[in-house]
């Protein structure tokens, strides 16, 4: 398929004689009189390239030119000037045009631009393709319609500096995203810091943000740099902002809307350069409704809007991320890969997943530790997952045996023991060495 050169010129002459010329060179021609033609040419013929006169009837190229960005922003248009026009060409330049061409047209010239603008428009396409691909091979692991248009969507938004606000559920990948969006951003070699915004003390997250002076409070004993200053240049992602107080709430704005903070106790005006991406797993408008957040703010954050989408939106994706996890939790360990039988595979991808992917990965974790065999099949599948296994509500008896030395008795206890913790807290490890008082080795050497 040859490809489609959009030809915009009020001068007939001009037209004819490009045509004659790119026909020759195998170019399909499509042509214009006025900007209002070339714009609907463009929806109806999909052209390669366009070359646009600069001075036209009604609509000039200059202002064509910005509508051709708005419907095809990837669509490389050369402006064509006159003499004395080539101030406005380059303005065109910035405005988005690929390069210019001055009357009288020289054809060598006009064949080396329109077939440079191809090959940048073919390696633009190309590098959006291994972009997305990246995207995909880095963020959340899917191949179901939300996930796909959640991959449009952190590829839309990466490479702008606009602010991002990140919506969904605990568990479903909120940071992953940030992190994604951060590398394929402007600035993928400049920091990335997190600050939880439901972790920290309300009495400490100003400290945390806008850092403080030696002697700005107590316990301030020297001078501390503030995750703005930090992330000076790169991005700052403020995880959970819907729990952040309606006082720091205010001081982030001003700093958003100004570039500029101080730090507590501070004289000297600080400059940000920071990209801003936000989340939360609230309800913004109806927390904005309670009084809980401010409407100045989320329209700050909001943006470029992003929702993350639950796992039992995306089911089709379950079989896949059992896949995935269960071949890296491998590489972490001596044993095979498993895998799951079909009758386990079906009973997790009917599960409602209140703790979304995090709570499959806890379970999928679980499981590899837990069962000896290379497949885990239904019956291995714990309460509350699969209904036909009851819950253990205590130790029983049947678990020490007569011939039991003390010694072994008080290691079948303490394995039964971390069992039901784990069972209890849905197979966060960490979560039960910190409540059992041990460390997740030792929980994983006990179990095994």
């Amino acid at each position: 398929m040859y490809p489609a050169v959009l030809i915009v010129d009020d001068e007939t002459s001009i037209i004819e004689s490009l045509e004659g010329i790119l026909s020759d060179d195998g170019f399909e021609v499509i042509h214009a009189f006025n900007g209002y033609e070339a714009l609907k040419k463009i929806e109806t013929e999909s052209p390669d390239i366009v070359l646009l006169d600069i001075w036209m009837p009604g609509m000039d190229g200059i202002q064509t030119l910005k509508e051709i960005k708005q419907i095809a922003p990837n669509l490389p248009v050369v402006m064509i000037t006159g003499h004395g026009t080539i101030e406005s060409a380059v303005d065109a330049t910035k405005s988005g045009a690929y390069d210019f061409l001055e009357k009288p047209l020289s054809i060598d010239k006009v064949m080396v631009t329109i077939n440079n603008a191809l090959n940048f428009r073919k390696l633009e396409e190309e590098n959006i393709y291994l972009r997305k691909k990246n995207i995909e091979k880095n963020s959340i692991t899917g191949t179901s319609p939300a996930v796909r248009k959640l991959y449009g969507e952190i590829t839309s938004a990466a490479p702008s500096d606009a602010s991002i606000l990140i919506t969904g559920e605990n568990g479903t990948g909120k940071e992953m995203v940030a992190r994604t969006i951060h590398q394929f951003s402007l600035r993928p070699e400049e920091p990335f810091i997190i600050i939880n915004c439901a972790a920290i003390p309300e009495e400490s997250l100003d400290s945390e943000l806008f850092g403080h002076e030696k002697g700005a409070f107590e316990d301030a004993t020297s001078k501390n740099k503030g995750k703005f200053e930090l992330a000076s240049g790169g991005t700052l992602f403020l995880d959970e902002i819907g729990d952040m107080n309606i006082n720091t709430q205010a001081k982030i704005l001003r700093a958003l809307e100004s570039k500029t903070f101080q730090r507590i106790g501070g004289g000297r005006t600080l400059h940000m350069d920071v990209r801003i991406i936000a989340s939360t797993n609230k309800d913004l408008e109806q927390e904005i409704q309670l009084g809980n957040f401010r409407k100045d703010l989320f329209f700050r954050l909001n943006v470029i809007p992003i929702h993350v989408p639950a796992l039992r939106e995306r089911r089709e994706d379950i079989p896949l991320l059992v896949d995935t996890f269960l071949e890296n939790l491998s590489k972490q360990g001596p044993g095979k890969k498993k895998t799951l039988t079909k009758e386990a595979l079906d009973l997790l991808v009917e599960w409602e997943w209140q703790g979304n992917v995090r709570e499959l990965k806890n379970l999928l974790e679980r499981l590899s530790i837990m069962v000896k065999t290379d497949t885990i099949a239904l019956a291995d599948i714990p309460h509350p997952y699969n209904p036909a296994c009851l819950p253990i509500k205590g130790i029983h008896k049947e678990l020490v045996f007569p011939d039991d030395t003390l010694s072994s008795a008080r290691k079948r206890f303490e394995k039964e023991y971390i069992r039901q913790t784990l069972n209890r807290l849905e197979g966060d490890m960490a979560a039960a060495a910190k409540k059992l008082g041990t460390t997740t080795d030792y929980i994983k050497k006990t179990i095994r």
